[in-house]
């Protein structure tokens, strides 16, 4: 049987290095090395004929992860792996998946062409933003949920699952576990990158205990204008957050931690460090090991992964 290779980019080697310990794999070998003018030269060892999963979320700053992704890719290929999965936990680009006004670009159709181009056979992500992204994507992608991992931390009982927009109401469906009277919808406006207004709330949530959920929480205006409006509508003071991808960008993490929330949940898609106590990071290594174990062995992914 071909070898399986981890290899680790350096969004967060952490994740790759607990992925290879669950499988029994080697431990991930990567040389960065990085020039005074900012170029990027990975070197990749050991992977000549073998079965390569290379571990590479796209968080800040995502450009130079991106390229290095691209770049790690072309190096597996060049050293003759027989086969290169991008395992991309965090896809940065996904929000941009359809234009909003004439001349605009579609950056994750171009970067996952890209993805393609540079020689991978199959692209892993973990709860994309956009639902089109197998559509999209000109290679096999496997999309798994990090729902499972985040929802066994969180007690139903008496509790209501906010969806703190249109968009993540799939989402919210699958914390609810099919209990339409468990979820409740925020209708927000955006108004920029950073700020967000509240239109309605749909659904009960007096005295309740609330749990917004999302794919991801970057500078959180998108939480934070939700739990105002939750507290109008006298919802229970002691809210919680879940969310599998932690970007926090413009002061995300002080943001949500003024907001007195009891439990901020996310994953290790990307990597943390020194957070408030309430803020939970659950990892995801032991479902993406399954699903690379599946794949390696040409075999199904199990329903509870995935998405689809």
């Amino acid at each position: 049987m071909t070898v399986l290779r981890i290899i680790a980019g350096s969004a967060n080697p952490e994740l790759a290095a607990t992925i290879a310990n669950y499988l029994g794999a080697s431990p991930p070998e990567t040389v960065l090395e990085r020039f005074p003018d900012g170029e990027l030269l990975p070197t990749v060892e050991n992977v000549s004929g073998s079965d390569v999963y290379l571990v590479q979320p796209t968080p800040p700053p995502v450009n130079d992860h991106l390229a290095e992704l691209l770049l790690l890719i072309d190096a597996c290929r060049r050293a003759r792996a027989a086969r290169i999965t991008a395992v991309v936990p965090y896809l940065g680009y996904a929000r941009q998946d359809r234009h909003t006004r004439a001349g605009q670009a579609l950056g994750v159709a171009v970067f996952t062409r890209a993805i393609a181009a540079a020689g991978a056979h199959r692209l892993i992500v973990v709860d994309p933003h956009t639902p089109a992204l197998e559509a999209i994507c000109p290679i096999p992608t496997e999309t798994l949920t990090a729902v499972p991992v985040l929802a066994q931390e969180i007690a139903l009982s008496e509790r209501v699952i906010i969806a703190p927009d249109e968009g993540a109401v799939k989402l919210a469906e699958q914390y609810a576990q099919g209990s339409t009277n468990l979820l409740a919808v925020v209708r927000k406006c955006r108004e920029s990158g950073t700020t967000v207004s509240a239109l309605e709330l749909i659904g009960e949530v007096r005295g309740r205990l609330p749990v917004i959920v999302d794919d991801m929480i970057s500078t959180g205006a998108t939480i934070e204008t939700a739990l105002g409006l939750l507290r109008e509508h006298n919802a229970a003071p002691d809210a919680t957050v879940a969310a599998t991808h932690g970007v926090f960008v413009h002061g995300a993490v002080g943001r949500l931690h003024r907001l007195g929330l009891r439990h901020v949940l996310i994953t290790n898609t990307i990597a943390h460090r020194q957070l408030p106590s309430e803020f939970q990071v659950c990892s995801i290594a032991p479902l993406l090991a399954e699903a690379i174990a599946a794949l390696h062995n040409n075999q199904a992914l199990h329903t509870t992964m995935s998405t689809a």
